[in-house]
């Protein structure tokens, strides 16, 4: 029995249509990058998700294969958004280079996010 074995595992689907929205969705503290998803099922810590991303305007979604590593609960204290963080498994760098490059220049910012 190897590491994920009897987690679950979920295909979601997020669309961020601009660069605020992005940014407080983004996740560059993470290695290899990752995203909040507002969601209100459930997950564990680990839990392999597949996520169909659609960037602005872009025709294409993106497809990446992340695990949780981050649980925002439903009621949490300050009003967030109840959801969860996707760190990227690193095996396709195309959905952190387009966000990185959607955020040139923001990614110092001290605005809030959803997670920091």
């Amino acid at each position: 029995m190897g590491p994920g074995f009897g987690a679950r595992s979920g295909i979601l689907t997020q669309t961020i249509n601009d660069k605020a929205a992005l940014y407080a969705a983004y996740m560059p503290y993470i290695r290899q990058g990752g995203l909040f998803i507002p969601t209100h099922k459930q997950y564990q810590l680990g839990d392999e998700v597949f996520l169909l991303l659609t960037l602005m305007d872009e025709p294409e979604k993106i497809p990446v294969a992340g695990k949780v590593v981050w649980i925002t609960p439903k009621g949490a204290q300050g009003n967030r958004a109840a959801g969860i963080g996707v760190q990227f498994n690193g095996d396709d760098e195309t959905a952190r280079t387009k966000i990185e490059s959607y955020l040139a220049g923001s990614l110092s910012s001290d605005r809030p996010t959803h997670t920091m």
